[in-house]
């Protein structure tokens, strides 16, 4: 089945994935005999804000990895505006899970934001001054310029956080995919993320999240893919973001879920 969230119905399947900043056909990944994902197509909006949502154990993290092959799938494939994701791969920033990061490793704020310029350093890796420049106006926007030269492992969570996603706006990309961008940060953390990213989706980019707390759904993000190993929904959260379609993919386990029914339509 292919559920896409492009806003035109009728336009194929094909004319979707060619304009899609992030198009995943087929993903199947499975860890043993238990598949963690399977067979899941997926459509994202240019220029939209879309959640991944979904219950513990659902691929939500596996599909991210998946579809930017930092684990290798069983099956699937991925394209970038139409192109395979090899060609592509300098038009993506990549924030990982906080807690999959060794914070222990002896690195300052400003190296590790000048990590994400990579592509632009060239083989050589030679920091020049135009670089640093982009980076501290990266941490200008996350609001940890004064922390700079701070050892990143003295930080706090939200504010490692906040260093991560200033490390991918250096990298000036299209498409911005985050895994769980909000997991343990504190609300003004938050706040500051969800700000800089809509400043992305205003300005064109696109952002896709993994995103546990249903409640701000509706208020964070334009379209939403409900999974549980497969999509159950995805589409404009007006839409899809409903009892109905929430029951099914989270059956007995909604109740445990932090919702505030008056942000759920239908």
């Amino acid at each position: 089945m292919s559920i896409s969230l492009v806003t035109d119905r009728t336009a194929s399947d094909e004319d979707a994935r060619m304009a899609s900043p992030l198009a995943i056909r087929g993903m199947t990944v499975s860890y043993g005999q238990t598949p963690a994902v399977f067979s899941v197509d997926v459509t994202v909006r240019a220029g939209s804000m879309t959640a991944i949502v979904g219950p513990n154990g659902a691929g939500k993290s596996t599909l991210l990895k998946a579809a930017l092959q930092v684990i290798k799938p069983l099956a699937g494939t991925v394209s970038v505006f139409g192109k395979p994701l090899a060609q592509m791969r300098d038009r993506i920033a990549y924030v990982p899970q906080r807690a999959s990061v060794d914070w222990d490793f002896p690195t300052r704020v400003i190296d590790v934001v000048t990590m994400g310029m990579y592509r632009q350093l060239g083989l050589l890796g030679r920091v020049r001054s135009h670089h640093r420049a982009a980076a501290m106006a990266s941490l200008t926007r996350v609001g940890m310029a004064d922390f700079a030269t701070r050892q990143i492992g003295q930080l706090s969570g939200g504010q490692q956080q906040r260093v991560f996603l200033a490390r991918a706006l250096a990298q000036e990309a299209e498409i911005y995919v985050l895994d769980e961008p909000f997991a343990g940060v504190d609300a003004a953390t938050e706040k500051a993320i969800i700000a800089v990213l809509k400043e992305l989706r205003d300005a064109g980019r696109t952002v896709l999240a993994v995103h546990h707390d249903l409640a701000t759904v509706p208020e964070y993000f334009d379209d939403v893919v409900l999974l549980n190993t497969q999509v159950v929904a995805a589409g404009p959260v007006e839409e899809v973001f409903t009892d109905a379609n929430l029951h099914a993919t989270y059956g007995g386990r909604l109740t445990t879920a932090r919702i505030d029914p008056e942000s759920v339509a239908g």
